[in-house]
């Protein structure tokens, strides 16, 4: 079996391993106790850390380039900083947050009040409101017609309050990455 680098991988003294693994002899970094290219539980490799070029030596530093697409990709995030410190970016987050803490704190208000109740007052709890259904199932019911609903809240406000203009914000900004790339 072979690694994603293309070494192959196993001890290579077991049945299954190849001849050239069984003839060569051990050089220093195989040595025991030290990590071995072979070795399965040895993952760095597999990420391209620490690869040699295959005789040897270090892998030769990047060529001009990998340098103009790193100039690019910080002129990028310098983009994407430049329209997070916009007055529109500003508006879209301030609706989002204006919604969505009053919305998340009545929400887990709601839930850890019927917690509390569940575990403080059980007789309330089991109370009867019609038949086998108690005021606990009710709670529990509404727990879950309260999920649905500010899930139903969340998408129209996000519709009517923010699509438009969060959509108008990826327009530019792309437009403006593009720029900055030289792309069509």
């Amino acid at each position: 079996m072979q690694s994603s680098n293309g070494r192959p991988r196993g001890g290579g003294d077991g049945a299954d391993g190849s001849a050239e693994h069984r003839d060569h002899a051990p050089s220093p970094a195989e040595a025991p106790g030290s990590a071995r290219y072979d070795d399965p539980w040895y993952d760095a490799l597999a990420s391209g850390w620490g690869e040699s070029d295959g005789v040897g030596g270090p892998v030769p530093e990047a060529g001009p380039e990998l340098r103009a697409s790193e100039d690019e990709a910080a002129a990028a995030a310098d983009v994407y900083l430049e329209v997070q410190r916009s007055a529109a970016f500003q508006e879209v987050r301030s609706r989002y947050l204006r919604f969505v803490v009053p919305g998340v704190a009545a929400f887990l208000a709601w839930y850890m009040g019927y917690l509390v109740t569940a575990t403080t007052v059980p007789g309330l709890m089991a109370h009867p409101v019609a038949g086998a259904v108690n005021v606990a199932m009710l709670a529990g019911l509404g727990q879950f017609l309260t999920t649905f609903l500010f899930a139903w809240a969340y998408a129209r406000h996000a519709r009517l309050r923010r699509d438009r203009a969060a959509l108008e914000l990826r327009w530019n900004t792309q437009e403006l990455t593009r720029g900055v790339r030289g792309g069509a």
